[in-house]
């Protein structure tokens, strides 16, 4: 990709980047020091590609029909999903929940995982829009998934297993 470095005496603080007819252009404070200026253009392409590979693995729907499968499978098709879309800036965890929202985010780190584990993921977020909890009555219901046990042991493979401990079920 190439890049263009634009400086600013007026820019004090603030870095951005975006594509620009297929090159990248970062904006840097004119007094950066040059030592710095390739890691923030390093950061930046990174963000940039981040971005455009989300905007293509949101693009056909195919996590919304999936989420809407497993929702008519685990749940009946009860629950409503406002939306399900892969995002960048999850690197704690593998999925989160805004309940009153119905708003589901998925790690794009997902996209490149066996269907089976993403889709244990998804059934646990959608079980959070019934019980917003780790309680046991929430590990029931994620539980149902026949796979439950070997896509948490997959994921902690992966270095990462924050979706609660399943106590009591």
């Amino acid at each position: 990709m190439d890049v263009r470095i634009v400086r600013s005496e007026r820019r004090q603080r603030t870095i951005s980047a975006r594509l620009e007819a297929g090159v990248l252009v970062v904006r840097l404070p004119a007094g950066m020091p040059a030592e710095q200026e390739q890691e923030w253009v390093e950061r930046m392409r990174q963000r940039v590609l981040g971005r455009r590979r989300n905007d293509e693995l949101n693009s056909d729907g195919a996590l919304r029909r999936r989420a809407d499968e497993l929702n008519r499978t685990y749940f009946g098709g009860a629950l409503q999903i406002a939306d399900i879309r892969y995002v960048p800036n999850q690197d704690a965890r593998w999925g989160s929940c805004t309940t009153n929202q119905g708003t589901i985010r998925l790690s794009d780190r997902l996209a490149d995982v066996p269907a089976w584990v993403r889709d244990y993921v998804i059934i646990h977020e959608l079980a959070h829009l019934i019980r917003p909890d780790h309680s046991p009555a929430f590990w029931r219901l994620v539980q149902r998934y026949k796979l439950t046990e070997r896509a948490r042991g997959y994921l902690m493979a992966l270095g990462l297993d924050d979706l609660g401990e399943p106590t009591g079920a």
